[in-house]
């Protein structure tokens, strides 16, 4: 059975912006698209012409949405939340963005924990799970400008029969306190608002992020077989992150930091 248009209702973009926009806020600029082929593209091309941070564009359906590593990520229409935001922390030194991508998960953790009841965790670089299922995936891509486009799939009422492979769940799927896209959406940019704004007045300085992340990384203190972009694979436990955001996995060949790479959490006794 399919939903109707009732049991899955389009965003209220009027509720959002008002919620959302106003005088000194980060959020300028709140946009709903019927369909588009990607929210990061639309809003990459928006930064192009010299938009000001604070775009942030929503689609009910994504014919083309892009995860990590190329992955393809589709939903079936009005069941996600799929949205882009235009970032531009120019005060902050370049070899400090890439906390951005652990930032943003943080961000929609802790909106679904808290509007949602969900105890969502983060999975390092950019996931947001509960236990070991994955509920939204975090895109992140510099751009000339300088600029960040910021890409969340949050996955909201996204059925069983859905789900495009096992590893995924979605807030109904975990009975959530809601699945009204509007408020977990409101929620999310006001989390992430707070948040980068944290981080950028204190000039991208780690120690903003790292506590939090910490105590809702499920990827610290775990077993876990890493994929490198090169195709090898390393195993070993996922210790810590070092200042400039890299993963410290201890292997038997000793500490490597990694600064990109596909995790895998590793079953161990006892779990």
């Amino acid at each position: 059975m399919r939903f109707s248009d009732l049991e899955r209702p389009p965003l209220d973009e009027k509720f959002l912006r008002g919620r959302l926009v106003r005088p000194g806020a980060l959020w300028t600029q709140i946009d709903v698209l019927a369909e588009t082929p990607s929210t990061n593209a639309v809003v990459a091309a928006a930064a192009a012409g010299g938009q000001a941070e604070g775009l942030v564009v929503a689609a009910e359906y994504q014919s083309s949405g892009r995860g990590r590593l190329g992955r393809t990520w589709t939903t079936p229409p009005r069941s996600a939340l799929l949205m882009s935001v235009l970032l531009r922390p120019v005060t902050v030194e370049a070899a400090r963005w890439p906390w951005l991508g652990l930032l943003v998960p943080l961000a929609v953790a802790a909106a679904v924990r808290a509007v949602a009841e969900v105890p969502a965790q983060v999975k390092w670089p950019n996931d947001v799970l509960v236990e070991d299922r994955k509920l939204a995936g975090i895109l992140l891509e510099r751009i000339e400008g300088p600029a960040a486009v910021v890409g969340i799939g949050l996955n909201v009422t996204l059925r069983e029969s859905e789900k495009p492979h096992e590893a995924a769940t979605s807030l109904e799927l975990e009975k959530a306190a809601t699945t009204d896209r509007a408020t977990v959406m409101a929620a999310v940019l006001r989390e992430l608002a707070s948040r980068y704004q944290a981080w950028v007045d204190a000039k991208g300085d780690p120690s903003v992020v790292l506590p939090e992340y910490r105590e809702l990384s499920a990827t610290l203190g775990r077993a876990v077989r890493v994929e490198l972009p090169d195709g090898t694979f390393l195993e070993g436990t996922a210790r810590d992150l070092a200042d400039d955001g890299r993963l410290i996995v201890d292997t038997a060949d000793g500490p490597r930091p990694l600064a990109a790479g596909d995790v895998t959490h590793l079953r161990t006794a006892g779990q």
